[in-house]
């Protein structure tokens, strides 16, 4: 049975400046605090987090929807990669990030569904409450 992790998350900036946030190495590494690879063009690479997190940019369509193939040291060499879409939309003042993770193995399930909030919206709300 596939896995789903499905989280959604307001923050404090307008969608489109979350999803190009997400996409620029540089303040993708500023929100979550540690080197970043990653680029808009299907087929570019991602890396984060000191090579603990790596894939592939599948699909794009800017400035609302992300789609990366996804692995973390965690998956065993025989676990196909998980699937991650993000999508972006307008919330009041903000901007909302509708997360759905897809066949994320069973032995790094719950440290992916936490590391979300740890690595991810958490830093995130600091960041954006900083500038």
């Amino acid at each position: 049975m596939r896995s789903v992790i499905q989280q959604t998350v307001v923050l404090a900036a307008p969608a489109d400046r979350l999803y190009a946030a997400y996409l620029d190495p540089t303040l993708h590494a500023a929100v979550t605090g540690a080197p970043v690879t990653i680029g808009a063009e299907p087929g570019a690479p991602f890396s984060a987090f000191g090579g603990q997190i790596t894939g592939t940019t599948l699909s794009v369509i800017a400035p609302r929807l992300i789609v990366q193939s996804w692995r973390s040291t965690n998956f065993h060499d025989s676990d196909p990669d998980s699937t991650l879409i993000l999508s972006f939309t307008p919330a009041g003042s903000g901007g909302r990030i509708d997360l759905i993770h897809l066949d994320v193995p069973d032995q790094d399930y719950q440290g992916v569904v936490d590391g979300w909030e740890t690595y991810y919206w958490t830093p995130w709300r600091q960041y954006l409450a900083k500038a």
